[in-house]
């Protein structure tokens, strides 16, 4: 099937402060899957003095890898006053059942969905590092803390007394407690957490930096806490390609290779193919190569248009009026 050419250019959108509360979005009533925050496709902000990405980032509540990874061309230590800095925007949605809590650990992203099934929260978090992976598969919430303190397992304390840094067997509630003042309990062998995070590590948000626990910004924590009861199921899923509709045109996104870990480009391609067959239903989509090609060069996570789908005619005519002959049959029509 061939479509129409997706080059598009999009509006710039100058923001000049950041949310002050965890980023909700509408979930598209027709059941898309792309959500925006912004109303224009692409938002920048502009740094009002000489800061880093870090600043922007934890400004925005993104995480540090997702802010590098859409502003490639700026120094992540030096932000000029008035320099533009992209902001994330559209989002794909996880290929995940929309219910509880999904993790994306390809995105560094939380998605969580309230009750109700129109709107979803999303959370920026940290993940496990390549020698403590966090573990993937379904499980749920089990308990909710508030103020936990902190008992360091054994082998954790070896590894801090080994760099210098011993633990003492409890960390109290606190700013330096790395739990935060949150903690979400998994359903999981090894006592993994959703929690928030000690002032020494906030900038670590969107990285591979803890033992294997999901770490958030501690009023992203807090807010997931009050809304998300316990028993809410959670998925945890690594997803560093996904696709989704939004109004009749696919739209692509690829995130990049997780520590340790390393996909070729043809291997990247594969999978991308693998799920626009799926989602178009062809065996060979007529889908922009170019695009593709640029997604997966990028790995900036940012949504890309790809493909194109005719979308159904009314099938049903206004009375005494007829089709002409030698017009299309109702079905699909080809946009202009």
């Amino acid at each position: 099937m061939k479509i129409r050419t997706l080059d598009i250019v999009l509006p710039l959108c100058l923001l000049t402060a950041g949310p002050a509360f965890a980023t909700t979005y509408d979930l598209p009533p027709n059941g898309d899957s792309v959500v925006m925050e912004y109303a224009q496709p692409t938002a920048f902000t502009k740094a009002e003095e000489d800061e880093t990405l870090l600043d922007v980032a934890r400004q925005y509540r993104l995480g540090q890898t997702e802010i590098v990874r859409l502003n490639q061309k700026v120094d992540r230590w030096h932000v000029k006053k008035g320099e533009p800095v992209r902001l994330a925007n559209r989002r794909i949605l996880p290929d995940t059942p929309h219910e509880g809590i999904t993790l994306n650990l390809s995105e560094y992203r939380m998605y969580y969905y309230p009750p109700g099934g129109k709107q979803v929260m999303s959370f920026a978090h940290g993940i496990g590092r390549q020698d403590w992976k966090t573990p993937l598969g379904k499980t749920k919430v089990i308990k909710k803390v508030k103020d936990p303190s902190w008992h360091p397992p054994e082998s954790i304390r070896r590894e801090h007394a080994a760099m210098g840094d011993p633990l003492p067997e409890v960390v109290p509630p606190g700013p330096h407690n790395p739990l935060g003042a949150y903690a979400l309990y998994l359903n999981l062998p090894g006592d993994y957490r959703i929690h928030g995070t000690d002032i020494d590590k906030i900038y670590g948000i969107g990285m591979q930096i803890t033992h294997g626990c999901v770490r958030m910004y501690p009023e992203d924590i807090e807010a997931l806490y009050q809304h998300a009861p316990v028993g809410t199921s959670v998925y945890i899923v690594k997803q560093p390609i996904k696709v989704g509709w939004l109004d009749n045109t696919l739209y692509i996104e690829a995130h990049p290779d997780l520590e340790g870990e390393e996909m070729s480009q043809d291997e990247r391609y594969a999978l991308a193919l693998d799920l626009i067959r799926k989602a178009t239903h062809e065996e060979m989509p007529d889908f922009d190569q170019k695009i593709l090609n640029q997604v997966l060069h990028d790995l900036d996570g940012e949504p890309a248009a790809i493909y194109e789908r005719l979308p159904p005619l009314e099938r049903e005519q206004p009375q005494g009026i007829t089709r002409e002959a030698g017009a299309a049959s109702p079905g699909y029509y080809r946009g202009s």
